[in-house]
């Protein structure tokens, strides 16, 4: 159920898309705790994710099978964490959105490294994990430059 984003990841077309446009509510839950519950959360949701993300590759039978999107939910955590920091406004959730959807689905280097290279599930959470990173040193730097 957590691997498959709560059956957000079965959507027929862009189940990647789906699935982190199902991680936003949970992103309202986490914005509830406290600056380093936030983090270890998305520490163990990493990893946690490495372990959820291997056995349903090994249930589904392929590496990183489409409806595997509990990645995606920690990659857009990781993405929003300036808001974290620097304060909530819904542009910079939708902005946040928009820029770890282009780079989990371009996969610039060093992200195409990681989804070639890291095989299991590190490699389905891997290259999440840094998209999300840039994604959010973007975002960060348009925060703060705005």
């Amino acid at each position: 159920m957590l691997a498959l984003g709560f059956g957000s990841g079965l959507a027929p077309k862009a189940p990647g898309t789906f699935g982190t446009l199902a991680a936003v509510p949970f992103f309202f839950l986490l914005l509830l705790l406290p600056t380093w519950d936030y983090l270890l959360t998305l520490a163990v949701c990493s990893a946690l994710g490495i372990y959820l993300c291997q056995v349903a590759a090994d249930q589904l039978g392929v590496h990183d099978h489409p409806a595997i999107v509990w990645d995606e939910f920690v990659g857009l955590w990781i993405t929003l964490t300036p808001l974290v920091f620097l304060g909530f406004e819904w542009y910079w959730l939708l902005l946040g959105f928009v820029l770890f959807r282009f780079f989990d689905i371009v996969k610039p280097w060093p992200i195409s490294y990681f989804d070639q290279h890291v095989q299991g599930g590190l490699g389905i959470m891997l290259d999440d994990i840094v998209a999300g990173a840039v994604a959010g040193l973007c975002l960060w730097g348009v925060m703060v430059w705005l």
